[in-house]
């Protein structure tokens, strides 16, 4: 058995030695890179936080003390220190362990994120509510150099320094989010680490920590630690001007320097906060050598570190690229935005060609989308790409500054519905019912290449904001044409006709749709098909046209129904007086579960036969389902 194998809990790792320690840290990545070859997961940031993970659960008693993982896709290894590595295979698997922190999965983890930036402010919760009630647990934020440009972070720091809390902030600083970070705050770092007094300051810290034993020499140890790291070359004086007690940097993969520090902190009082280095991919020399690529994987080959998955059609932040790069070179005016996400919104090849006109603003979806409206106020026509759960963050900005003055920036939203196996925390199916609500914005969604195409020239000629919605899969493989031609706001397309059900069909569930007609026929019942191409503003006279000529009308949208699509649809109905039944079919009122994409819209009824099954079952009933009942949940 593996020394990993016998690790049940925290308590496990207090007594192994040091070369005991070092198997574990070698069996762990080796275990990282075998489990995620096949289920796909966030591989580099985990392989570069196994030593800081070993020390944490050494030093701290989990689960009395309490960590907090920002993100929580660097905390796999926690997850294989705290009693589940026999689950460990099922990670992001249906059923199986979550690829983020998850409080109803372990007593492990006390708060669970999947967005980033969040880890202090909980973790100041925690403290603030563990001082309340008399307790003396330690409380700890480990919390990525990434992370750290976010808004959120930045104001829990200021907080946490302002009222003195007793709070242990760990940053793990690997110079990267998911692409290379940005912004003043990483030049920061960076100069930290390459400050030759900082050089001179960290050999003599190391050498002084392996010296020390731990007990009663760790005041000495606290005294010279803090001379030799925080005041010569005066780096973290940013931190202690905000009211935390800096130690660092220090070597995240010297699993005694990582103890010793750890150790010394549970004597200080306030707010600390230790600056840890470490290299993301470490370990496993194709994540070390592209580690933005290997940050989040499909299930690959580890001889290559090559995707095991091929396919003929381009991925749809591919296309959105291609069609932006074309639509630049005629109209110097556009710009691109991303919040951290140039390689997973595929930017970074918009960069390559106008490096110029692109803009990472770092892990600020707030920032981004405001930042935009200043540019689209004097004159740019920018456009900004954000994954649709992280748009969320930006709702007021959207609202306020966007759509309130009208101004011409485009969002474009990937991964628009379900993304499988990041689960609740990553599924994007809010933004149509968020987005239908607000004034003076359009909000489309693309069937296919061709149309996403035509969507991004209407959005950048477009006077005003414009949303575009596309999903996390790969395009349909139609032929698309040289010119794209505009789409005239608000005008959606019938695809067929049929006289028994008219399904009206948004975005990705326009191809589902049609092949459930095809079903639909081989019994006998023919379907009108309507791609409605917007959510906001509907073609009102093709849905109106569509519902009084078929006794049923059935909407299909990969989203919530909660004021989704088929609520807009409903509603323009009910304007116009029409009493056709309706059916919506979608995601129902519940955070979606983690598991494959197709897996999942499979099981909510949103395949091809789930739509084909769910009509065919509706049109079979004696008598007409009338309105109040046939919403579908």
């Amino acid at each position: 058995m593996s020394l990993l194998q016998g690790i049940h809990g925290p308590e496990d790792l207090k007594n192994l030695s040091r070369a005991d320690l070092k198997t574990l840290a070698e069996e762990i990545r080796s275990t990282l890179v075998e489990t995620l070859s096949v289920t796909g997961g966030h591989l580099a940031p985990n392989l570069g936080t196994v030593e800081l993970s070993i020390a944490l659960h050494r030093v701290f008693n989990s689960p009395k003390d309490i960590m907090i993982w920002d993100v929580g896709h660097q905390a796999y290894i926690h997850k294989l220190l705290t009693g589940r590595y026999d689950r460990f295979s099922t990670i992001r698997q249906y059923e199986g362990l979550s690829g983020y922190c998850k409080r109803g999965e372990s007593p492990h983890d006390y708060f669970g994120a999947g967005h980033g930036s969040t880890s202090i402010s909980a973790a100041l919760g925690f403290a603030v509510a563990r001082d309340r009630r008399g307790r003396d647990e330690n409380v700890i934020a480990v919390i990525g150099d990434g992370s750290m440009t976010g808004g959120m972070a930045l104001e829990a720091l200021n907080h946490a320094g302002h009222i003195g809390a007793r709070l242990l902030v760990v940053l793990n600083d690997n110079e990267m989010s998911i692409s290379p970070n940005v912004g003043a705050l990483h030049h920061y770092f960076t100069n930290i680490r390459t400050n030759p007094a900082y050089v001179r300051a960290k050999a003599r810290f190391e050498a002084l920590a392996l010296r020390l034993p731990m007990g009663e020499s760790m005041v000495e140890f606290a005294n010279k630690a803090r001379d030799a790291v925080t005041t010569v070359g005066t780096p973290g004086l940013w931190f202690e001007e905000l009211g935390f007690t800096y130690l660092g940097p220090i070597d995240g993969h010297n699993l005694d320097v990582l103890e010793a520090t750890l150790e010394h902190t549970k004597s200080l009082n306030g707010p600390i906060l230790l600056h840890v280095i470490t290299v993301k991919g470490k370990g496993y020399s194709p994540a070390e050598e592209n580690s933005t690529k290997f940050h989040g994987v499909a299930p690959f080959v580890i001889e290559t570190g090559l995707s095991r998955k091929k396919s003929s059609t381009l991925p749809y932040s591919d296309v959105f690229v291609q069609a932006l790069r074309q639509l630049a070179r005629t109209n110097d005016r556009i710009v691109a935005i991303s919040a951290a996400m140039l390689e997973g919104t595929g930017l970074v090849k918009f960069q390559e060609e106008f490096p110029d006109r692109t803009f990472d603003v770092g892990m600020a979806e707030q920032h981004a989308v405001t930042f935009g409206c200043g540019l689209a106020a004097h004159g740019l026509r920018p456009v900004v790409a954000i994954y649709s759960t992280f748009l969320q963050r930006a709702f007021d900005q959207v609202l306020h500054d966007a759509c309130i003055q009208n101004l011409p920036i485009t969002l474009v939203l990937d991964r628009g519905g379900i993304v499988g196996e990041d689960g609740p925390t990553h599924q994007g199916v809010f933004d149509m019912a968020y987005l239908r609500m607000i004034p003076n914005i359009v909000v489309m969604a693309s069937s296919d290449e061709e149309e996403l195409r035509r969507m991004m020239r209407t959005a950048v000629e477009h006077d005003g904001p414009v949303a575009i919605r596309f999903p996390r899969a790969n395009s349909e493989g139609i032929p698309v044409s040289t010119e794209m031609e505009a789409i005239p706001i608000g005008q959606g397309v019938g695809l067929r006709e049929g006289q028994d059900v008219g399904i009206i069909a948004i975005g990705s569930m326009v191809y589902p749709a049609l092949e459930a007609a095809d079903m639909l026929a081989h019994e006998g019942i023919q379907a009108t098909v309507v791609n409605a191409r917007f959510v906001k503003p509907l073609d009102a006279e093709l849905i109106a046209s569509t519902a009084l000529s078929v006794p049923h009308v059935v909407t299909v949208e990969e989203g919530c129904l909660m004021g989704g699509f088929g609520s807009a649809v409903l509603e323009e109905l009910e304007a116009r007086n029409i009493r056709t039944p309706v059916t919506r079919i979608g995601l129902p009122d519940k955070f979606i579960e983690h598991g494959g994409r197709d897996f999942i819209l499979d099981k909510y009824g949103l395949s091809a036969e789930g739509i084909a099954d769910r009509i065919s079952k509706i049109l079979g009933k004696a008598e007409p389902t009338p309105v109040s009942a046939s919403v579908a949940g």
